[in-house]
């Protein structure tokens, strides 16, 4: 890999079931297997995009405690994907910390077929030719709204078995570890 990738797990805007617009909730199981998996494929960082207060903070409580906390002492394992995290209010934010939104290539992921879909294979090899840092942008709930979408560079795949199964609705913590290993994994 020669680009520099970070991931963004948003929890705001995101769509629920039936389309709408909403926020949902900080889970501390795609905390922890997200963050491992962005350590594993060498990302360097992930952002949990919150944009209410007290889920930022449980966020944070949760970091803490596997960097400085009694988890930092009884399982030290876990502190390098945890250093990876940092916790934001929006989107905006993370264009800033990258370097602005003219400086970095948003990428998004979806379990529908999106317009301009960008195969693995193509985004893989995007990866290993230089140029700007990439944002891996990943939704909670039923997917992005479709104003992160409408803003991104590229256009994932969706992930699919090699046999139709009538179900495409993976945790977004194992589409997470899917997509990695495509984009970054051995060959």
């Amino acid at each position: 890999m020669i680009r520099r990738v970070a991931l963004a797990l948003v929890h705001h805007p995101v769509l629920d079931r039936g389309g709408a617009v909403i926020t949902t909730a900080i889970t501390n199981l795609d905390l922890h297997d997200m963050a491992r998996s962005a350590c594993t494929y060498g990302l360097t960082d992930m952002f949990v995009v919150h944009p209410i207060a007290a889920q930022r903070e449980l966020c944070e409580k949760v970091r803490d405690h596997w960097l400085q906390g009694s988890g930092a002492r009884r399982i030290p394992d876990r502190a390098p994907p945890m250093r990876l995290l940092r916790v934001v209010s929006s989107l905006q934010q993370v264009h800033e910390l990258l370097g602005g939104r003219g400086a970095i290539e948003i990428w998004v992921t979806s379990a529908r077929t999106l317009p301009t879909a960008t195969s693995f294979q193509d985004a893989r090899a995007r990866l290993s030719r230089p140029g700007p840092p990439v944002l891996l942008v990943f939704g909670t709930g039923w997917g992005l709204a479709s104003a992160v979408v409408d803003d991104a560079d590229q256009r994932l795949e969706p992930i699919r078995a090699a046999v139709p199964t009538g179900f495409n609705h993976l945790s977004v913590r194992a589409a997470c570890a899917v997509v990695l290993d495509r984009l970054l994994g051995a060959s």
